[in-house]
């Protein structure tokens, strides 16, 4: 009832009194002098209030560690470990290249996407340990090295995508499949198959896979072959050009041709199942062309975790910002306080 005749304002002012002149809110670093005024009855009959009423007095100010710092040290470690995460999937397709068997032959891809996973992982690994156990060079080090793997990582999205922009297959008439031409794709991709020596590496490769072989398992009739959908490497590698006017005895194995001399490949064709068409421009564009799939398939993942990536960086960045601000608010507080 006492506290009823007060307003607001004049309550402000004795909770900016009390807490200034109260010896529970005065911090006794060093002994000093203190003039020692003496306080009105009304003054002490709050006093008395408000010491048997502390559960009503939230409104003070008093002196404790910051709610928000193992909050914000949470935070940090926990975006630091997705980044980490989003590394999986890289390394992930990376693998995956490694697997088909014109990229295994090749081996231009697969590499460079699985070392730049493994880099993810490791600096997203460094950036979680900086975070959760709060270790600034680490974190410093993430935030640098996060953002050179981002833009490598962007240009190798740029980069794959303008090399395989170009390229396509052509329909054959009475034919399911389609014939691919070497001239259709990059230069940068042609160099990488017209060098003899680097061609002869993976001609090697090829011939001792199954890629043909499969055929001659799988098509006895040569109505079945001619309305099958095979793969590009398949239709430039395993049998002659359309164009040249073999006649089929099996997928692998061609007589008669009519017009030997339509195509260069028409002359490279051999029945010699090492040979087949292997050093045929065909099979060199059909490569190309299994390459420039896989590589849109890679591409598409690796857009997918590059857009992830930048997000939980941004969101790392301003994470790390805001445990900066909160820091040093508190070293400024603490030392108004003291």
């Amino acid at each position: 009832m006492f506290l009823a005749s007060f307003n607001k304002k004049q309550f402000l002012i004795f909770t900016t009194h009390y807490q200034n002149e109260h010896p529970l809110f005065i911090k006794k670093k060093k002994k000093v002098n203190v003039v020692k005024k003496k306080a009105s009855p009304t003054t002490h009959i709050l006093y008395s209030f408000l010491k048997h009423h502390k559960s009503h007095s939230s409104f003070l100010v008093h002196k404790n560690k910051s709610p928000t710092m193992p909050l914000s040290k949470n935070v940090i470690g926990a975006i630091n470990f997705v980044a980490a995460v989003l590394s999986v999937p890289v390394i992930a397709i990376g693998i995956w290249l490694s697997t088909q068997p014109d990229n295994s032959c090749v081996g231009l891809l697969q590499w460079p996407v699985i070392i730049l996973g493994l880099l993810l992982l490791a600096v997203g690994l460094a950036g979680f340990v900086g975070g959760f156990w709060r270790v600034p060079c680490l974190l410093l080090f993430y935030l640098v090295a996060m953002l050179v793997l981002i833009l490598l990582l962007m240009s190798l999205v740029v980069f794959v995508y303008v090399v395989t922009l170009r390229g396509h297959g052509r329909p054959v008439p009475g034919r399911a499949y389609l014939e691919y031409r070497l001239e259709d794709y990059s230069g940068w991709l042609r160099r990488r198959v017209q060098r003899t020596h680097k061609w002869e590496r993976i001609e090697r490769c090829l011939s001792s896979t199954s890629t043909c072989a499969e055929l001659n398992q799988t098509y006895r009739l040569a109505q079945d072959f001619f309305n099958a959908r095979i793969s590009p490497l398949q239709s430039g590698c395993c049998k002659p050009p359309t164009r040249c006017g073999y006649t089929f005895v099996n997928p692998t194995y061609w007589i008669s041709p009519i017009d030997i001399g339509a195509d260069m490949d028409c002359v490279r064709w051999s029945n010699d199942q090492t040979q087949l068409c292997y050093f045929c421009s065909a099979c060199k564009a059909g490569l190309l062309e299994n390459l420039k799939r896989d590589w849109r398939r890679t591409d598409v993942v690796l857009v997918v975790a590059l857009v992830a990536l930048i997000s939980v960086y941004f969101m790392g960045c301003c994470a790390f910002r805001n445990d900066k601000t909160q820091e040093l608010f508190r070293k400024y507080k603490q030392g108004y306080t003291t």
